[in-house]
């Protein structure tokens, strides 16, 4: 099972790509088409052609990760961005995850209530001398 950071940005080539690339020919996609830096933690993800294999390269602070997936049946679902120009599109570490897993996310939605990050703080008036003169009772 794969888990990201939330923090870590992940980027996905529309472009298809020469599965013969290991790691240098990757970064050198990422450095020159991506204008990103490989070496940034950042995710990148790539297609080949007939959209039934996928790699995903990621720098972890001593070295390069390859991710490679093979489907046995069936395509990964193209990315969809606001312009068709566009070479390399940002997307979100939950939509990565559905579409790694087969999910359609064209058909799904996510919910308006779902929070996507809460703040734990004080609230209700209470301090924290409160929280300390409890907690040692």
């Amino acid at each position: 099972m794969l888990s990201f950071p939330l923090q870590r940005r992940i980027w996905v080539s529309r472009d298809p790509v020469d599965f013969r690339k290991a790691f240098d020919g990757l970064c050198g996609i990422v450095h020159g088409a991506f204008g990103r830096d490989p070496y940034s933690g950042e995710v990148f993800v790539f297609f080949n052609r007939r959209r039934d294999r996928v790699k995903l390269l990621v720098w972890d602070d001593n070295g390069f990760w390859l991710f490679y997936k093979r489907l046995e049946r069936g395509t990964f679902e193209p990315i969809a961005s606001i312009s068709a120009t566009d070479t390399v599109v940002s997307v979100e570490r939950r939509t990565l995850l559905m579409l790694l897993e087969g999910i359609d996310t064209k058909r799904s939605r996510f919910r308006n209530h779902f929070v996507r990050s809460l703040r734990i703080g004080t609230c209700g008036g209470r301090d924290e001398a409160d929280d300390r003169g409890r907690a040692s009772l």
